[in-house]
């Protein structure tokens, strides 16, 4: 058995709070750390933060699940598709407008993926749809009540926000915990049967990290600063 089960937010480029936060939490060999996706865009520093999960995964079990962001950003290589899966198409330009120009310039201020290390896009390309213990799920962005994880939709899982729908428990009677809709006053939201975690690190709020055993709560801002540590707070979508 693990010591611990670690969920983190969305992170988006922000690698001062994703140090500071790991220092917070201070991993140890026999963690998992669940990593709820979406690495890159909007934050300045994409390619460091994948550099330190990439070190993350050496040091303790990281579980890192692929982000809509993420996935955009493995569709921008030659040849991709720019595809929001049978939900709508992603133009080029739509995607630096969502974040992707910071990305690229983190790489290179020319913005050649070129430029992009292979180990990176190997590094997206192994992030799982979702993660499951005894007692929870985790995957980034929403799911489906009724179907079981290994069947749910891949635009559910990566795209839909909790804004468009609310699901109710799930027929596996375990407790989801996800990212990717923000919630832009810096709280968890703590719906019961559901938990998301992205408090909106990139815009003003917090990179946040919730051990689900406990409820124990680390919060950091953007330029790395702690918040109070709590249990889970917070009902407002």
């Amino acid at each position: 058995m693990p010591s611990r089960v670690i969920a983190i937010g969305d992170i988006h480029g922000c690698v001062r709070a994703l140090d500071a936060l790991l220092d917070e939490i201070r991993p140890l060999a026999d963690d998992v750390i669940v990593t709820l996706g979406d690495y890159v865009d909007r934050g300045p520093d994409s390619r460091e933060v994948i550099d330190r999960l990439i070190s993350l995964s050496e040091r303790c079990g990281l579980i890192p699940l692929l982000g809509n962001h993420d996935q955009m950003f493995l569709e921008a290589r030659p040849g991709g598709r720019y595809a929001r899966l049978d939900v709508d198409s992603f133009s080029h330009d739509i995607w630096l407008d969502i974040g992707g120009d910071a990305t690229l310039a983190s790489y290179d201020d020319s913005g050649d993926m070129s430029r992009v290390p292979p180990r990176h896009f190997a590094f997206l390309e192994g992030c799982k749809e979702w993660y499951e213990t005894e007692t929870h799920i985790f995957t980034h962005a929403n799911y489906l009540a009724e179907i079981p994880i290994e069947e749910q939709p891949d635009w559910v899982l990566r795209w839909e926000s909790l804004r468009e729908r609310i699901p109710g428990p799930h027929v596996s009677g375990k407790i989801f915990i996800l990212g990717h809709t923000s919630q832009k006053h810096g709280e968890i939201l703590d719906l019961d049967h559901l938990i998301c975690v992205d408090t909106y690190c990139h815009g003003g709020g917090y990179l946040t990290g919730l051990e689900v055993g406990t409820g124990q709560v680390w919060k950091v801002d953007r330029e790395g600063k702690p918040a109070p540590s709590s249990k889970i707070a917070g009902r407002e979508l």
